[in-house]
């Protein structure tokens, strides 16, 4: 384990030099929304681009991985409900907390960690994962903070759901990149290299963003915060796990990378989210930043235990 800590640390070392500049307001909240903008819709849109550009349609519909990761996200989802729904909070508090259990960094932090640690390889199953993620939960989301304000789902509601996808730049380039892919066309080199040099810049601009936003971030709520933390990091790998490895036929290097990525600490999306609807922000806040900083130990012992199998 000791080796894989090592590895990550660079990471983690950059997302705390960012924490460090934003809290000593050398980066400030709007200098961090910038960076994060570039990041989000320039230089990780062109990374998961490329990326994608490489896979085949036929690869990307894996029915035994995408099965298995969405069964083990729906297991500890439907147990961060439950256990919010009993605390008396409301359906749309507890569809909050839900997506806070199972919903991790794998933009900003995981493809470019695991990428760089486990290999391009690991492309095909974190595309598969952050397909799931942004068409599955959170449309899941938008629809039971929505339905539980208005106790029904409107026509307009579904509407909404589908522009956000649509606007979604993570979800527009991968799309775009299987396309190119589907239609067989080569990719020129100077485009290959445009693309490399810009995508190149999402792995230290994102971790920067992910440490100078975490400045902002508050410690409320502490133990539903260190309960969804737990989720994350350690009930969500574990439920993936299972259903990896043992339910469903994954190939072992999908399954680990599967797992890994179930590793990641909570994903600033669901703050976001959170905020737009006025829900629990700073409970969603608050799970950010404890998940994070126990992520620079959890999250290389599940990248050592995966590795070793």
């Amino acid at each position: 384990m000791l080796a894989i800590f090592l590895e990550t640390l660079p990471f983690f070392a950059l997302i705390a030099l960012g924490y460090g500049a934003g809290r000593m307001r050398f980066f400030t909240a709007e200098a961090t929304a910038w960076l994060t903008k570039f990041v989000f819709y320039f230089a990780l849109s062109a990374m998961l681009f490329r990326f994608a550009a490489q896979l085949s349609f036929s690869q990307f519909l894996n029915g035994p991985f995408l099965l298995a990761y969405l069964s083990g996200c729906l297991v500890v989802y439907g147990l961060a409900t439950a256990v919010a729904l009993w605390r008396g909070v409301g359906m749309a508090q507890a569809a909050v907390e839900a997506q806070c259990a199972v919903i991790g960094n794998t933009g900003f932090l995981g493809v470019p960690m695991l990428v760089m640690l486990m290999g391009e390889g690991a492309v095909l199953p974190l595309v598969m994962v952050l397909a799931i993620d942004l068409l599955v939960f959170s449309t899941l989301i938008v629809i039971l903070i929505t339905a539980s304000r208005e106790g029904r789902i409107r026509p307009s509601t579904l509407l909404r759901v589908l522009r956000g996808l649509l606007a979604n730049p993570m979800i527009v380039s991968i799309a775009l990149g299987l396309a190119w892919s589907a239609a067989g066309w080569a990719m020129p080199g100077p485009m290959e290299e445009f693309l490399t040099l810009l995508g190149n810049a999402a792995t230290p601009g994102a971790l920067f963003a992910i440490g100078a936003s975490l400045a902002g971030k508050s410690a409320e709520r502490v133990s539903v915060a260190s309960w969804l933390s737990v989720c994350k990091l350690l009930l969500h790998p574990a439920a993936v796990a299972v259903f990896a490895l043992w339910v469903f036929p994954v190939e072992p290097y999908l399954a680990g990378i599967m797992i890994s990525a179930a590793a990641l600490p909570v994903a600033g999306n669901v703050f976001m989210l959170a905020q737009h609807y006025g829900v629990a922000p700073a409970r969603a806040s608050a799970a950010i930043l404890f998940s994070t900083a126990a992520s620079i130990v959890t999250l290389p012992a599940v990248i050592a235990w995966v590795s070793a199998r």
